[in-house]
């Protein structure tokens, strides 16, 4: 009897660990099974062991204790030399302590039990009373249906036979089938696939699956279909926890295929996430509020073209940027409208001033001769790559060493009017040079003659830069129009 009981357990932890841990039905399912084994009677009544057949109904309660009424019977003989038959009963309430969480799909359980025993004896005598069980059992779901099970049991019955002394103790094995009603099919994560077929049985609740219990990713995002709040995401977008993809510069192209994350805000941007720059001023399309520049144009923060000379021509593309206002230019932004000295600067390389007041024997410049020097200031301007030389000249009245040192000042008195008066004229191109009465250009023998030596004079001194900026002029013919304004769009 010992050893039918240790081969029983043993068989029932060998299935049960060797089985997975899918869950089938669950809740407060009824119960019914049918099936047959063997009854080992105690070797003390002198019973030959019989086969057995048994039935039995329940209701599972909670998750570990369920009731269950049965009724198992043998037909045996008596192990005497008439051998008399024999027939052996009981009708029994149990209890069935389950160990694990029955909706499994293999569980094990621990029985226990009180009923009626009843032992008859051919021809007619009989015994019947109370009866008390324990046992163990295991059940384990039949993998093509979760609501049938085959069940293993063995029941260790006490009860006492005729004329016994004492309690025998009858030990029935027993497989049957058995069939779950109502209850409902377990599925501890809610996918709508139950346990023992889940392969995924972790799946976050409100996942879409497939027929395995697995969640569908249909974008490939990492955010499960049915969680996904943006479904169409395109393959390799960076997404948020809903499904939804990171745009982190808000240009329109998700973070993952950006290929330029930092696109500043406003910009227009092509399928890359790279800004648009269609006229190439550094000034991207969206935040360009002039997008039609002209290509080498300046522009200022918002991609408009700079003139700084309000010439029409914008800087980058002007080649004389220091034009001074109200003068004609060609497409080059030089000047086509020259004026007299500046023609004189062009072609002899010299301004010459006459009529430059100063105080009687001083080098203070009087004020009706700023006007005069302003347009000369604003002529060079415009030439800032000449450098020149300031010659100050006298007349023969007078001691020849105190004229060339008056001149010189005076000479020096015209640089300081000019740059401080003018500070885009650069002090460093220029030099002074007083002649005093050395250097005349009419005779000093008539006031006329003395009045065209009495001069300031403006010499280039760099012949090729002199050159180079004659080049660049071309002056207006008659009837010819100014070009168009390079900064108008």
């Amino acid at each position: 009897m010992s050893c039918c009981r240790r081969l029983l357990l043993a068989a029932a932890l060998t299935t049960l660990a060797a089985l997975p841990a899918s869950a089938q039905v669950s809740g407060n399912p009824f119960a019914v099974s049918a099936g047959a084994g063997l009854v080992n009677f105690d070797t003390r009544d002198a019973i030959k062991n019989a086969p057995e057949f048994n039935v039995s109904g329940g209701w599972r309660w909670s998750d570990f204790l369920s009731f269950e009424a049965s009724y198992l019977g043998a037909d045996s003989k008596l192990a005497t030399p008439a051998e008399s038959k024999h027939r052996w009963s009981l009708a029994s309430f149990d209890g069935l302590w389950t160990l694990r969480d029955p909706a499994e799909r293999a569980t094990p359980y621990i029985l226990t039990g009180v009923g009626l025993g009843r032992s008859q004896y051919d021809p007619s005598g009989f015994v019947r009373g109370g009866a008390f069980s324990a046992g163990f059992g295991f059940r384990f779901n039949l993998p093509t249906n979760q609501r049938t099970y085959v069940r293993l049991q063995a029941r260790d019955v006490m009860f006492r036979e005729p004329d016994a002394m004492v309690f025998s103790s009858h030990v029935a094995l027993t497989a049957s089938l058995e069939w779950v009603l109502h209850g409902r099919v377990k599925d501890q994560d809610h996918d709508g696939v139950r346990n023992w077929l889940d392969k995924c049985p972790n799946t976050p609740l409100g996942a879409k699956v497939d027929a395995n219990g697995c969640p569908l990713d249909t974008d490939g995002d990492g955010v499960y279909d049915g969680l996904d709040k943006c479904p169409d995401t395109p393959r390799g977008c960076k997404v948020d926890a809903t499904g939804c993809s990171i745009d982190s510069d808000g240009d329109g192209v998700c973070d993952g295929l950006d290929q330029c994350p930092n696109t500043p805000k406003g910009a227009k941007v092509d399928a890359k996430g790279c800004p648009i720059d269609s006229d190439g001023d550094g000034v991207f399309d969206g935040l360009d509020q002039c997008p039609n520049t002209p290509k080498g144009c300046k522009v200022d923060s918002v991609g408009c073209p700079l003139d700084s000379d309000g010439d029409g021509v914008c800087d980058g593309l002007d080649q004389c940027p220091n034009t001074p206002k109200g003068l004609k230019v060609d497409a080059n932004g030089c000047p086509i409208e020259v004026s007299e000295r500046e023609t004189e600067l062009l072609d002899t390389g010299t301004i010459r001033l006459q009529g430059i007041e100063f105080d009687t024997g001083k080098a203070t410049i009087k004020a009706e001769s700023d006007s005069l020097l302003d347009d000369v200031a604003k002529i060079l301007q415009q030439y800032p790559a000449l450098t020149l030389e300031i010659g100050g000249h006298t007349d023969n009245r007078g001691a020849k060493a105190r004229n060339m040192v008056l001149s010189e000042a005076r000479a020096k008195a015209v640089l300081a009017y000019l740059v401080q008066k003018f500070p885009t004229l650069d002090a460093s191109h220029f030099t002074v040079v007083g002649y005093g009465p050395t250097v005349p250009v009419a005779p000093n023998t008539s006031e006329l003659g003395r009045a065209k030596n009495r001069r300031v004079e403006f010499k280039v001194t760099n012949a090729e830069a002199l050159r180079t900026e004659r080049e660049k002029r071309h002056f207006l013919r008659k009837d010819e129009g100014a070009p168009a304004d390079s900064t108008k769009h």
